[in-house]
């Protein structure tokens, strides 16, 4: 049984089941930008994703495994993982609904994949395997381009967050990147009163350092009057101090 919409038809098992349950996600995803919503169920259909579900802790992938295409987060938060040989966790981001991951190293020759993502929550991954975005279309559908166009920037736009992340390792004062990492939210959100999208731990590892280390810090903060804080929620007190803490290397 299929359904027509102007010149196309479409399967309503799997296809309308995914755009019923993530419609909303992928229209606001980056992936899908510039794509009308009634095209959605066409592209899936042509895309033809591949839905898994994660648990708490589980890895969405592992680095180093071969890797067939892109995966997009549908429900959920996971964490970018790079781990050294040594067993030491660096979190590079954090991908909730509508993130893509895998983009980068997808169109590579022999791809694997170049980091862990692993469920911070009871996650949903959709994944869609290379030769369906760039093969050929039968259908020559005209938002193939689009979607080619997407990828391009996503993976420019993540190619300068790689570039923040090495610019926050640099930093070698504890106290410097954790204030940087504040101050970059609070001129972000425009305001005092903001929360980070990672937990504690989440944040620690974001930095690369220990979290009892970085809970001491955050505490002398509060003490000096610098900030607030609750969880991962922060408000700024003193915002010339952070300035300065966080331009301080």
């Amino acid at each position: 049984m299929g359904r027509q919409i102007g010149s196309h038809s479409y399967k309503i098992t799997g296809v309308l089941f995914l755009y019923k349950k993530y419609g909303s996600v992928l229209a606001a995803s980056l992936l899908f930008a510039g794509i009308e919503s009634e095209e959605l169920p066409m592209m899936l259909d042509c895309l033809q994703p591949r839905e898994v579900t994660y648990l708490k802790g589980e890895n969405i992938t592992t680095m180093g495994e071969e890797l067939s295409g892109i995966g997009v987060i549908a429900a959920g938060k996971a964490a970018v993982i790079k781990e050294s040989a040594a067993g030491a966790r660096v979190v590079m981001a954090i991908l909730e609904p509508g993130d893509l991951f895998g983009e980068i190293a997808a169109f590579a020759g022999k791809p694997r994949w170049p980091a862990t993502v692993q469920a911070q929550e009871s996650s949903k991954a959709l994944f869609i395997t290379r030769e369906r975005i760039v093969g050929g279309c039968t259908r020559d559908c005209l938002w193939h381009r689009r979607l080619i166009d997407n990828i391009l920037r996503i993976v420019s736009e993540r190619a300068l967050m790689l570039n923040r992340k090495v610019n926050y390792l640099m930093i070698k004062s504890l106290r410097s990147r954790i204030c940087a990492l504040l101050l970059e939210y609070h001129l972000k959100e425009g305001r005092d009163i903001f929360t980070l999208p990672m937990n504690r731990n989440g944040m620690a590892d974001f930095l690369n350092v220990s979290r009892p280390s970085m809970s001491r810090e955050l505490r002398r903060l509060q003490e000096e009057g610098v900030i607030e804080y609750h969880l991962a929620t922060f408000r700024i007190l003193d915002s010339s101090a952070l300035k300065k803490f966080a331009l301080t290397i």
